[in-house]
């Protein structure tokens, strides 16, 4: 049998679990995950090897109306990967009633050129009778090859997947060598779980106008140790005192989680050095954004 291999774009609204899924597929971390929207802000590579072919699957920000600079870059980092990849992924929420959000996921996803497979994810949480309907709407579009009711924090019906998006994809070399596992180097790896340990601790608007920097990256080989010098951007001075927390609490309780989980991810040590800063207007600032690590 010929070998296949190709790019998918895992594309949808905020919060439908893309880079959960992603990351349960290619087996490993390789995309942040919060419960807060928009937490993907980039395209991320993860790469699945199996014997009948390679899926290089491009994690998307989700589809949205943009407000801000930094939203239309997120978009748009979206739309160019939907519209540059062999097989388009669009994961719906199935526990989340369907709204204009939906309708306008699938007016930017008609746009890319088929094949397309709708992924109906969080079945875990719908009972079959909701769940139809929605399958029924996804088909009445007539924008699908495939509908498949899938779990991404169960792993409920992610099993075949593979084989199912192989089938559907060119035949062909692989695109990365085995073993790949993505493309984002660690500076960016690690600013992300640093941006997502604060994610999960912070509430309100905070998270939307947070960013990371890394300024400094100082490996010394007699210790074995990497240090890291990393700037959180925030829009104002009242988040920068919630960011840093009572008696500096929250910085270093967030900053301990990040430095354990970029220590399992990479295999060594790390020192993370954090500051906080109140920058407001940054999302609309495009010389800042070009400077962001996450």
């Amino acid at each position: 049998m010929s070998r296949r291999a190709g790019t998918v774009a895992v594309a949808g609204r905020p919060n439908a679990g893309k880079s959960t899924l992603v990351n349960a597929l290619v087996g490993t971390k390789v995309a942040i995950v919060s419960d807060k929207p928009q937490t993907t802000r980039r395209r991320v590579l993860g790469m699945l090897d199996r014997p009948e072919g390679q899926i290089v699957f491009v994690d998307t920000p989700g589809l949205h109306k943009p407000l801000h600079r930094l939203n239309r870059a997120m978009l748009d980092e979206a739309m160019e990967a939907i519209l540059d990849v062999d097989l388009v992924l669009l994961v719906v929420d199935a526990a989340e009633p369907e709204g204009a959000g939906d309708r306008h996921a699938l007016e930017l996803v008609g746009k890319a050129k088929p094949p397309r497979i709708a992924l109906l994810n969080k079945v875990d949480l719908v009972s079959k009778p909701k769940l139809l309907p929605r399958i029924a709407s996804l088909a009445a579009t007539g924008l699908f090859e495939e509908i498949v009711p899938v779990s991404a924090a169960t792993g409920d019906g992610l099993e075949g997947l593979p084989e199912l998006l192989l089938r559907h994809l060119p035949e062909g070399e692989d695109l990365y060598p085995e073993g790949t596992v993505t493309t984002s180097d660690e500076r960016t790896r690690v600013a992300e779980l640093i941006r997502e340990k604060f994610l999960e601790r912070t509430r309100e608007e905070i998270p939307y106008g947070l960013g990371v920097v890394v300024e400094e990256w100082v490996h010394d080989p007699a210790k074995n140790l990497t240090r890291v010098t990393a700037t959180l951007v925030v829009d104002k001075e009242n988040h920068k005192r919630i960011v840093i927390g009572l008696g500096g609490q929250m910085i270093r309780d967030a900053g301990t989680a990040a430095r354990l989980e970029i220590e399992r991810t990479f295999g060594k040590r790390f020192f993370l050095d954090l500051r906080v800063v109140a920058r407001p207007g940054w999302r609309e600032d495009p010389r800042f954004l070009g400077t962001l690590s996450s």
